[in-house]
């Protein structure tokens, strides 16, 4: 292809690019150095016949818009916004290093802090639900694969449902459920013998069901692609594989595995992607005492009757290095892979 229509085919592409993704990117980190304007107060006078003259501080209105309208982007902070106690927490953490005896001790209290907080959850529920995910959309397919003609399409129907479904429907539904008067929280009273246990009293038992409901939506995504690609699969090798004696286990391991690999690299990819901005699950199960994320804590700073747009800023950078960094190792594989085909 010259170079002349390449330009002109990739054009549109590289346009949106620019103002959907790296115009936004730009504007983020760019707030993310600044902050409010601190209120202009000036002490005025005020004088009445019975009570006298007294002295009261008041906001300087004049002042504070025309100090707005001379630096609409706020004050300039730089890098404060990201050290100070709302994320990372440096002279806090510095504290707690020198002051505290034990690692225990060290991380429980690093755990009250919020950007700690959420990222601990974060964390947890992406490298969890992750690979989960794909071992059970794996799973899925290859019992799928098996079924015979007459059923798949039913089978692959109901699979799909729950990706279907909204996520924020889905997180409420299993939220009625692991009620105290839902089957799942009733069961759970039953088989604990306890009336007054509720699941969502439990900073443990909410984890396990954020997990659960991460797990629930995003296999059928992972399914969809896996089964696609065992309609790839060499039969000739299966065969081979089954004439040399190769149990099921090892035909999944050494044949059909190393076939899905791309496409494996490929859910990987997205499903880190996906659960690091875990955000829907923790709305619907209005679990925002035991459970809070990266991206709660952007919505949760947007809230309200003053918006924190420099800590919300703050956080979203953080939050978009930090999957970079998650994708890196995958990305640097991948890229090492194909120049070895090459």
């Amino acid at each position: 292809m010259r170079h002349k229509t390449f330009f002109w085919f990739f054009l549109p592409t590289a346009t949106a690019m620019l103002l959907f993704i790296a115009a936004p990117i730009v504007s983020v980190v760019i707030q993310s150095v600044f902050a409010p304007h601190e209120a202009v107060f000036i002490e005025v006078e005020s004088c009445t016949p019975l009570v006298g003259c007294k002295t009261e501080t008041t906001i300087d209105q004049e002042a504070t818009r025309a100090l707005k309208e001379a630096q609409p982007l706020g004050r300039f902070v730089g890098a404060e916004t990201y050290f100070n106690r709302g994320h990372l927490a440096v002279a806090e953490v510095r504290e707690l290093w020198l002051n505290e005896p034990d690692w225990s001790s060290f991380f429980s209290r690093l755990g009250n802090l919020p950007f700690y907080r959420a990222m601990a959850f974060t964390l947890t529920f992406t490298f969890v639900v992750t690979p989960l995910v794909i071992v059970v959309g794996l799973m899925v397919a290859l019992a799928v694969n098996t079924v015979h003609e007459r059923l798949k399409g039913v089978v692959i129907f109901f699979s799909l449902l729950p990706f279907v479904i909204t996520p924020l429907i889905g997180a409420l539904v299993l939220f009625w459920m692991i009620d105290t008067r839902g089957i799942l929280g009733t069961a759970a009273q039953w088989l604990a013998n306890d009336p007054n246990l509720s699941l969502k009293a439990s900073t443990g038992m909410m984890w396990i069901s954020l997990i659960v409901y991460g797990v629930w939506h995003a296999a059928p995504f992972a399914f969809v692609i896996f089964y696609a690609g065992l309609q790839t699969l060499p039969f000739d090798q299966i065969e081979a594989a089954q004439i040399d004696g190769a149990s099921r286990f090892q035909r999944v391991r050494y044949v059909v595995v190393p076939h899905l690999m791309p496409l494996i690299t490929f859910v990987a990819l997205m499903q880190l992607m996906d659960n690091f901005r875990v955000f829907e699950p923790i709305v619907g199960f209005n679990a925002e005492a035991h459970a809070q994320s990266l991206s709660w804590s952007i919505f949760n700073d947007l809230g309200g009757e003053v918006q924190q747009l420099s800590s919300a800023a703050a956080t979203s950078v953080m939050t978009i290095i930090g999957v970079a960094i998650l994708l890196s190792p995958v990305l640097y594989r991948t890229w090492r892979d194909n120049r070895r085909a090459a």
